[in-house]
């Protein structure tokens, strides 16, 4: 924000001027304790808290924290596995003004330590079972005022729950806040280069929280009941945060191992109406035996979003799981909210009226186009850039005006993911940018060898990358992974693919993995496929070719 003169802050039209003062977060937990004080809130493995719990437990966390000198605008990192108090810490910074700052509690200690040093966190809330991540972090610079330890563990200035045994009964008023007051760092996951700090605001995230429930899970009310499969650091922390407002329970795996037929007991025994996951995820759920061992018809929404799903997985989920799934596309910088498919849009078959490949249309209040290279519409159909504005999108990146100079063009967010629209406005994402590669002139875009790819019965997932040629500038090579107990030859799946797209296009080598390397958030970054790929030295044909 930047200082503004007498003249430029004048009425205009007769309106008085005033600030854009909006509800501080943390007045979500208020609400339900008042409401709804002996219901159960959070539910982790045999413990359970109510909403009178949570409330007080935020009061005394946050009374703690300020005690230790956290105020408004300090920042509070948060590492940690998913438990209470890691869902608990959210709203106690909230409601001092400060900012949360969670990472994914996957990540390596050096890597937490470079994310600290982008968001000078005052304060740093560790979990025990990371003391490398606690030394990392105290050893960058600046290093953290404090660290507490949540649970066991032989480091730290203080156990967290020592804190709000202190300070319990201690009521902390709701700090004041306003519309563009940052509440959340939201770090981007990086395909390449530094992790970037998304500011995400209190009065974004209250529109983010409406639009949630109006488009991704409506009905929602306090009898709902919500299991997390995904760390609580982004997007399953933005769905329960959602889930809260409305009061609903937010059930936790018993460990930060997915154990699938443990997620579908859990779903029985507290007839769970929603969950959020990615399609790796979700392919998962629905391939799995528990799914006809266990009742989930009080499934709702089953919510998926982190990358596009493909057309076989999302055919085998609608079967096994019914039609309750929900589709959305949005980054981290719009905290989900660019396009959404509803349940009675995903068809599950092939028919002349299924929309096979697309994400939905735009959610509510926001705007979506597809642009060229000058910023400028492009017509239904044309592929451009996807680009979108409205009060979901972030605030910018912290303290990095090149990369929001690069990110902002004319007002408009600029995802970096390719796409089309149609006529009515139903949005088709061809790739990411990033992914693209060129072979002899021509630009390739791998989500479509890989649509491609999928159709064969004996393939569950693949990957294509460009890798570079010494003749061609890059050429394509898939990594596949066959079914359990399949086996196929190269020539065999090139043969069968050779019918379903144009020579150009067709990778040069098919290699056939067990697994795909996954990142912390379930994708499959072709980062991680290329360095395995150079690790088993399968590229080492290439340079003996040249």
């Amino acid at each position: 924000m930047t200082e503004t003169s007498a003249s430029e802050s004048a009425p205009k039209g007769g309106l008085v001027p005033m600030t854009r003062r909006v509800m501080n977060l943390a007045h979500i937990v208020s609400q339900n304790a008042r409401r709804l004080g002996d219901k159960a809130g959070f539910i982790w493995g045999e413990r359970s808290w109510s909403w009178a719990d949570i409330e007080a437990q935020v009061s005394a966390l946050a009374a703690g924290l300020k005690a230790r000198g956290i105020g408004k605008g300090d920042r509070v990192l948060v590492h940690s596995k998913n438990c209470e108090i890691m869902f608990f810490s959210m709203f106690a910074t909230f409601r001092l003004g400060a900012i949360w700052v969670p990472t994914n509690f996957r990540l390596l200690p050096d890597e937490v330590a470079a994310l600290a040093e982008v968001a000078g966190p005052k304060g740093f809330l560790c979990h025990g079972d990371f003391p490398e991540h606690a030394k990392a972090v105290a050893g960058a610079g600046p290093a953290p005022e404090f660290i507490w330890r949540i649970g066991q563990g032989a480091f730290g200035e203080a156990d967290v729950a020592e804190i709000v045994a202190r300070h319990r009964g201690e009521s902390v008023v709701d700090a004041a806040v306003e519309r563009d007051d940052p509440c959340w760092y939201f770090f981007t996951s990086g395909t390449t280069g530094r992790s970037k700090a998304s500011v995400l605001t209190h009065g974004q995230m209250g529109f983010v929280i409406t639009n949630h429930l109006c488009d991704l899970m409506p009905g929602t009310t306090d009898a709902d009941a919500s299991l997390v499969v995904a760390p609580l650091s982004h997007g399953a922390g933005v769905h329960q945060l959602a889930q809260a407002a409305k009061g609903a329970t937010t059930i936790l795996l018993p460990s930060e191992r997915f154990d699938i037929d443990e997620a579908y007991r859990l779903i029985a025994r507290y007839r769970v109406t929603n969950m959020f996951t990615v399609p790796t995820i979700l392919k998962m759920l629905a391939e799995h035996p528990a799914a006809d061992q266990h009742d989930h018809s009080s499934l709702r929404y089953i919510i998926y979003a982190g990358a596009p799903m493909y057309r076989e997985d999302q055919k085998r989920a609608l079967a096994k799981l019914g039609k309750v799934l929900v589709q959305y596309f949005g980054l981290g910088e719009v905290t989900g909210n660019i396009t959404v498919l509803p349940p009675a849009l995903h068809d599950p078959e092939d028919g002349p009226n299924a929309r096979i490949g697309t994400c939905g249309f735009e959610r509510t209040g926001m705007q979506v186009q597809i642009q060229g290279d000058d910023g400028q519409e492009l017509p239904f159909g044309q592929q451009g850039e996807i680009c979108v504005i409205g009060p979901a999108v972030f605030a910018g990146y912290y303290d990095n005006p090149d990369a929001n100079a690069k990110a902002f063009r004319d007002g408009w967010f600029r995802t970096g993911d390719l796409g089309h629209m149609d006529a009515q406005g139903f949005v088709y994402i061809t790739g990411r940018a990033s992914d693209m590669y060129i072979s002899g002139g021509s630009n390739i875009y791998p989500r479509e060898i890989e649509e491609k790819i999928l159709t064969h019965q004996a393939i569950v997932e693949c990957a294509v990358l460009g890798v570079p040629d010494p003749v061609w500038g890059e050429i394509g090579v898939a990594v596949c992974v066959p079914k359990e107990g399949a086996t196929l030859a190269e020539t065999e799946l090139a043969e069968f693919l050779s019918a379903k797209i144009a020579r150009y296009k067709m990778p040069k080598r098919f290699f056939f993995w067990e697994a795909l390397p996954k990142s912390g958030y379930g994708k499959v970054p072709k980062r991680l496929v290329k360095d395995e790929l150079e690790k088993r030295g399968e590229l080492d044909w290439l340079r003996s070719a040249s």
